[in-house]
């Protein structure tokens, strides 16, 4: 087998499996053509298994059912089985149930293969029962190596190293991409004395990124985005951007995440950043692809070398909390409203300093947080951006509460 050798190499999981002869039930994630379903026949076969394969796509019960019934036939002629799932996060969880109590009492071996996160779409029940093994998308020396087999399997045209290259390139990461891809070139060229790039364009037409619209690569991507942001690097937060529109991600998404970053990483520090974000956002609604992708790529990177501060959005978080936890603590009398003669017989709005009639517009010593909280800080402004100059204005205002003569 070619590649995944974190799983393959002596000492590690599944050649230990071979080597034993022993196949525990697992779960196999990894992105498309990484070799998942070839694994699962290998380990049936170093093993003497029967195999049976399930598409999750289109088995139900009675699928399962038949399958269990071929277990149990097997067994009574003393030989295993391995039980195959193809896209088992597709199966809904009394589906996955079904399987449990017979890989509980060893009746087959259960291998299940995903392109999810089985922490979020495998039964926790199973996944308590089944290890998880990670494969990787193929490195580039291994699709050069699969090529070579597949060169020597059919009676091709040889491939220039630049058509080569990009061949590879076309695959990124996926075998079966590349044989599918490597097919359809030799099928257009089958009279060519060799397939250069321009043949290869010609068969291919346009390289098309391995893009996932709703599983772990398009949220590692968005990740990857926001932290390169976060991180102040320009580069590769255009390059993220750049990789995601073209996999396919709405821009609109993208321009969502975009506000998300200038209130969440930017915030007081550069007020401007949320109104870049949000106007970038609108741009992109006029203009659509590709003219209005130009304004998310300057909002990208404004927001990337904007100075950085997360402290209204830690902030919100301590107060949220703080209000979740607490009681509800009445409203001080001196700040209740006043709309009517009985509130103000009850003393509402009584002892309240009206900012604006004091120097500076600033009534120094009042208090505006419940009694029991006074004192309680939720935001501290960093000392980058605008929020130097907020933090500045804090400290002086809270120096002229220490020396106020009544404080309340």
């Amino acid at each position: 087998m070619i590649g995944q050798p974190q799983l393959l190499a002596p000492g590690r999981p599944l050649r230990v499996a071979f080597d034993s002869g022993r196949v525990p039930s697992m779960i196999l994630w990894g992105p498309p053509g990484t070799g998942k379903t070839t694994l699962a026949r290998l380990l049936a076969a170093a093993t003497g298994a029967h195999f049976i394969v399930l598409s999750a796509v289109l088995a139900g019960v009675k699928e399962i059912r038949d399958a269990v019934e071929q277990a149990q036939a097997q067994r009574r002629t003393g030989r295993a089985t391995v039980v195959f799932v193809d896209e088992v996060h597709r199966f809904n969880k009394a589906q996955q149930d079904a399987f449990l109590p017979h890989v509980e009492s060893g009746l087959f071996t259960f291998i299940g293969a995903t392109t999810e996160n089985p922490a979020f779409e495998v039964n926790s029940a199973l996944l308590s029962r089944a290890g998880v093994h990670v494969l990787e998308p193929l490195g580039d020396a291994d699709l050069e190596r699969l090529l070579d087999r597949a060169g020597g399997a059919v009676a091709a045209p040889p491939l220039t190293a630049e058509a080569r290259a990009r061949l590879v390139e076309h695959a990124d990461g996926d075998a079966r991409r590349l044989l599918n891809a490597y097919e359809s070139v030799v099928a257009a060229n089958a009279g060519a004395a060799r397939i250069d790039e321009t043949l290869l364009e010609r068969a291919l037409g346009r390289l098309l990124r391995r893009g996932d619209k709703g599983g772990d690569i398009f949220y590692d991507q968005i990740s990857a985005l926001h932290k390169s942001v976060r991180g102040s690097d320009p580069d590769a937060a255009l390059y993220w951007l750049a990789r995601m529109l073209d996999a396919g991600v709405d821009p609109r998404y993208a321009a969502r995440r975009l506000v998300r970053m200038a209130a969440e990483d930017i915030g007081l520090a550069d007020p401007r950043a949320l109104r870049l974000a949000l106007d970038a956002a609108e741009v992109y609604e006029r203009l659509g692809s590709p003219e209005g992708e130009l304004a998310l790529a300057e909002a990208v990177v404004y927001l990337a070398v904007a100075p950085k501060s997360n402290a209204v959005y830690r902030a919100w978080g301590k107060v949220r909390e703080r209000v979740q936890r607490d009681r509800s603590r009445p409203v001080p009398p001196h700040l209740r409203n006043a709309p009517t003669r009985l509130a103000r017989e009850l003393g509402h709005g009584d002892g309240y300093r009206y900012a604006h009639d004091e120097p500076g517009a600033y009534a120094a010593g009042e208090r505006y947080l419940p009694e029991e909280l006074q004192g309680e800080r939720y935001y501290e402004p960093t000392e980058r951006g605008l929020e130097q100059r907020i933090a500045e204005r804090l400290a002086a205002l809270r120096a002229l509460d220490a020396t106020a003569d009544k404080p309340r």
